[in-house]
């Protein structure tokens, strides 16, 4: 796992308790960048560890492959 990886989650976290603050005491349409940064961000997260995962599932079936044609 990469730093950015860890660190994505905890920002977007972050920037949603930021923005509930701002929604209090300036209402939504002062906090509304904030929002959309953190669902960027979450999105931003996701993609990565999709792309992650495909990455991983992708490696592990041709090592599979290789076996089955070395017992063949």
């Amino acid at each position: 796992m990469r730093i950015i990886d860890v660190v994505l989650l905890p920002l977007a976290a972050a920037l949603v308790i930021v923005g509930a603050h701002m929604t209090i005491t300036q209402g939504i349409v002062a906090s509304y960048p904030i929002f959309m940064m953190a669902v960027t961000l979450l999105f931003w997260y996701k993609f990565r560890k999709a792309k992650q995962t495909e990455g991983g599932t992708q490696a592990g079936s041709s090592l599979r492959e290789k076996k089955k044609k070395k017992i063949k």
